[in-house]
């Protein structure tokens, strides 16, 4: 707020206009010198000199606010922000409503796990009218490994909603509302992102899928700076389509592993385990803090002793919570809404429990610990 410029502080015209001929601008050149010196060098009265300043130091020093004023302003922000329900009792309600419009939402889990069923689940919900829960939109579904199945979602659909799915041409119409892009590189991913942007504008799209975010970045480049770099254009880019589109962005996530023994330090690949005792590892998201820090609501998708679970992970509206679930034909479904609270290492870390194998998403080879080349 130093750097607030002056000709924007609300300040009489005829006294902006004394600043500006001084060559003071901002907020942080006022401040740093007394009345008295003001005074002088702007040659005006004690009086004139004293509103001013307390103009600026207002805008520039908003006074404190209480705990209750900043939780009014939350809910009247959620109240028109808006919210697209998960059909999750539990995870909606941890969630106040469902995935915020306007922030990053992000599905994290390895190769499998049920992250596309998800995505295709709230594309759906995204089409439907709102008497049935639904946003009554338009999706735009950046499909980057060609996991989406029309014939799936439709499934889920008619096993979800039956009376709706009945109707005549509500399949066709549900289905045509749901646009989907299959970029073949990082180019035309990033081509896609800036159409996307104008298309936001001009139609009533309610829910932005990208599904992966980390197989896409890795088709750029490997490792280092420069995909960091990258990323971070990235990141800033959908960031600002959320806050400017105001609707729920989604993006996947896969992840990496880490062990004590790492054979190969990839940032991209996956660790599976049938006997974690024997093999000390555990998986972890992929792309890097900067993108941790971008998502505001993280769910973690994970397998444990046999069950799935969705944890919510990262959230400023709740603890962390972990909901057991299974995959139907009507999609992702809790077993229990009521969520069991998370405590240290198990917040991020990511179980999977299958066959043992790593697959790198860079497309360099690497052996697991066994010495068995993947």
């Amino acid at each position: 707020m130093a750097e607030k410029l002056i000709k924007e502080m609300g300040l009489p015209k005829s006294m902006a206009n004394v600043f500006a001929a001084r060559n003071i601008t901002t907020a942080k050149e006022v401040l740093s010198l007394t009345e008295f010196d003001l005074m002088h060098l702007l040659d005006v009265g004690m009086a004139q000199v004293s509103s001013a300043v307390a103009r600026i130091s207002e805008v520039a020093c908003p006074p404190y606010q209480t705990a209750l004023s900043l939780m009014e302003q939350r809910v009247q922000k959620e109240e028109h922000g808006g919210h697209l329900p998960t059909d999750l009792k539990g995870l909606d309600e941890a969630l106040c409503g469902g995935i915020p419009f306007g922030v990053l939402t992000e599905l994290v889990g390895p190769a499998g796990i049920g992250k596309t069923q998800f995505c295709m689940k709230l594309s759906l919900l995204a089409s439907l009218p709102a008497v049935y829960g639904g946003l009554n939109g338009h999706v735009i579904y950046i499909d980057v490994e060609s996991k989406f199945s029309s014939r799936r979602m439709i499934e889920i659909g008619v096993k979800s909603f039956p009376d709706l799915f009945k109707m005549t041409g509500v399949i066709q119409e549900m289905a045509g509302r749901i646009l989907v892009l299959r970029p073949t590189s990082l180019s035309k991913f990033t081509e896609s992102l800036q159409q996307i942007k104008e298309s936001l504008l001009q139609r009533q799209v309610k829910l932005l899928v990208i599904d992966s975010m980390a197989a896409i970045i890795s088709r750029g480049y490997g490792h280092g700076a420069s995909r960091q770099h990258l990323l971070g254009w990235h990141i800033s880019f959908i960031k600002s389509l959320a806050e400017i589109s105001r609707i729920p962005i989604v993006v996947t996530n896969q992840v990496r592993s880490q062990t004590h023994e790492e054979g190969c330090q990839y940032s991209f690949q996956v660790q599976r385990t049938e006997d974690p005792a024997g093999y000390d590892s555990h998986l972890v998201a992929a792309l890097g803090i900067n993108w941790a820090h971008a998502v505001t609501i993280r769910l973690v998708l994970e397998a444990k002793s046999g069950q799935r679970f969705i944890k919510l992970a990262k959230s400023p509206m709740s603890p962390p919570l972990a909901f057991p679930f299974n995959i139907t034909s009507a999609g992702i479904s809790l077993l229990n809404d009521i969520g069991t609270e998370l405590k240290g290492a198990e917040i991020n870390r990511i179980h999977y429990h299958g066959h043992s194998e790593i697959i790198n998403f860079d497309g360099k080879g690497c052996s697991d610990k066994w010495g068995k080349p993947t």
